[in-house]
């Protein structure tokens, strides 16, 4: 996991850097005005700075749900289930691939792209879906799809960078090195393209973070076990 963790997080924080920083050219040439910031309880605060508290109480949140579930995807699944969003299963998800999507969490879609979903997961004829998970049936990843959860409480609780819109943003330049490209956004597509890059870094280094506990809670468990402790 060591070894995997290393090269998931080099290439992710290339990909990150890269993506920032012709944001950032673009943002030198078309920003106008900064983020806003307001007075309240006698000092400035930004919305970074709400954003980065929210983000943390939500990690608490996500802990304790995934704790409570023994880390059970089954379980957790049951959860995300009981707040309004379908899990559907089927035979294998890698046909998701046709329309840009991958298996777990899918935000809500539009057009061609929400027809074929809504066929997929039995909804009938639909061009608008809500957001939902698709899994393929057997057993799940749990790290994988831990990510996934995230994401989906991230959405439910409208953490910025976590919409359908930035999503895509981010699908589509995050493997672009033409600066030319970015130099066409707006700049509210910059932001929301900011957004997303830092909610989808976050939500890897909380997988990790869990990866480590967990699984050190696990060895320190069985060497209790092995030592013969009552438990």
């Amino acid at each position: 996991m060591s070894l995997f963790k290393n090269i998931v997080m080099f290439f992710l924080t290339l990909q990150e850097k890269r993506l920032t920083r012709n944001l950032n050219k673009t943002l030198g040439v078309k920003n106008t005005s900064k983020r806003k910031k307001f007075y309240s309880d006698g000092c400035f605060m930004s919305l970074d700075s709400i954003a980065e508290s929210e983000k943390l109480k939500m990690e608490e949140e996500l802990a304790l749900i995934l704790k409570s579930s023994n880390y059970n995807p089954v379980e957790v699944l049951e959860y995300i289930k009981k707040h309004g969003t379908q899990v559907t299963y089927i035979d294998n998800a890698s046909s998701l691939n046709s329309i840009g999507e991958n298996e777990g969490f899918i935000y809500p879609q539009k057009g061609a792209k929400a027809l074929y979903l809504s066929l997929l997961t039995k909804q009938g004829f639909r061009f608008k879906t809500n957001e939902m998970f698709i899994l393929t049936k057997g057993e799940i990843n749990q790290y994988y799809f831990i990510y996934h959860f995230y994401n989906w409480y991230a959405f439910k609780h409208n953490i910025a960078g976590m919409d359908t819109e930035s999503q895509e943003l981010l699908k589509k330049y995050l493997f672009s090195s033409k600066e030319e490209d970015f130099a066409k956004l707006q700049l509210a597509d910059i932001y929301k393209l900011k957004d997303a890059i830092k909610q989808d870094k976050a939500s890897i280094e909380f997988v990790f973070k869990l990866c480590q506990q967990y699984e050190g809670a696990k060895q320190a468990l069985e060497k209790l076990k092995n030592n013969g402790a009552n438990l």
